[in-house]
């Protein structure tokens, strides 16, 4: 499909359209700003097929088809671009119950995804059954708030990873919710969880301060927020008493925003924090232009309708 073209056809068929106009890689480059893509998803729920044309609600929506094809123009279009989940990739369909997750994570690998955070949902099995099949991914699996020693997964989560694209370091790292009383004790035997607040703080002032991180994304799979009880941790919660993090990447809520939502930290700087839905029904788009100094300059986004 020609360049006009797609772009007409991802407008026309975007649920809330863009929010900002894209912009050409070159236009960026003649201005001296480098432009890194995060593409991104949640709360996908083995949602490998598209929904049915006679889907009441998501009428031939979602799929991993055109997910991947649209993976792929944004890449080619900016290769500067990583792609990550804010967990429960697992669970909802047949193809889940079959094979275990392993569907799933084949496909993640075919569309090139970075990392991933650890949804409850992934627990479903149980941690030997996830370990197993976690051996799979070919991207990362990052979580820093639960304690995993002496389980099977104790040297396959990562608490964070960097990675380096066009001289910019981008440090990201996972946070889960708490497990008590969504998932079966028997199925996580042996995690602990841990106060996602002061754990970001440390990671996040690593990756800043000892690592030089010119970006630092989290991905979190503890909710956007709770409107029956302000007090559950969340993502706002999350932005607003920590320090370091540049953008949160929400699930677990399954909340469709129409745009990022801007919150103040604890230096009255801003986070962005942005859940594209479930079901793979959306795709998260947001483009960070650095400046020579590597310092952030401006952030576009998008919620692309699949």
């Amino acid at each position: 499909m020609k360049r006009r073209h797609f772009l007409k056809h991802i407008k026309s068929s975007s649920i809330y359209g863009l929010t900002f106009p894209l912009i050409n890689l070159n236009e960026e480059l003649s201005i001296g700003l480098k432009k890194i893509t995060i593409l991104h998803t949640n709360d996908v729920h083995s949602h490998i097929d598209p929904f049915p044309l006679n889907d009441p609600i998501n009428p031939g929506s979602g799929g991993v088809i055109s997910r991947a094809n649209l993976i792929n123009f944004f890449k080619k279009e900016n290769p500067n671009t990583l792609v990550f989940d804010a967990g429960d990739i697992f669970q909802g369909t047949p193809y889940f119950n079959f094979f275990g997750g392993e569907i799933e994570l084949k496909l993640m690998n075919k569309m090139s995804y970075n990392a991933s955070t650890l949804g409850n949902h992934e627990f479903d099995n149980g941690i030997d059954k996830l370990s197993k099949v976690l051996k799979l991914a070919e991207f990362s699996f990052l979580n820093c708030n639960y304690n995993l020693k002496n389980t099977p997964l104790e040297n396959q989560i990562k608490k964070y990873e960097i990675f380096k694209v066009d001289g910019i370091k981008i440090g990201v790292f996972g946070l889960g919710i708490n497990l008590e009383g969504l998932v079966e004790k028997k199925l996580y035997n042996g995690i602990d969880y841990f106060d996602p607040i002061e754990i970001s703080k440390d990671i996040s002032n690593e990756l800043k301060n000892d690592h030089n991180c010119d970006l630092i994304i989290c991905l979190s799979h503890l909710g956007y927020s709770y409107s029956k009880d302000k007090n559950i941790m969340c993502d706002l919660i999350l932005a607003e008493k920590t320090k370091n993090i540049d953008l949160i990447i929400g699930g677990h809520t399954h909340t469709f925003m129409k745009k990022p939502v801007v919150v103040k930290n604890l230096e009255n700087k801003d986070v962005l924090i942005n859940q594209v839905g479930c079901f793979g029904i959306n795709l998260g788009k947001i483009d960070f232009y650095f400046s020579t100094k590597k310092k952030i300059e401006k952030e576009n986004s998008e919620i692309i309708y699949i």
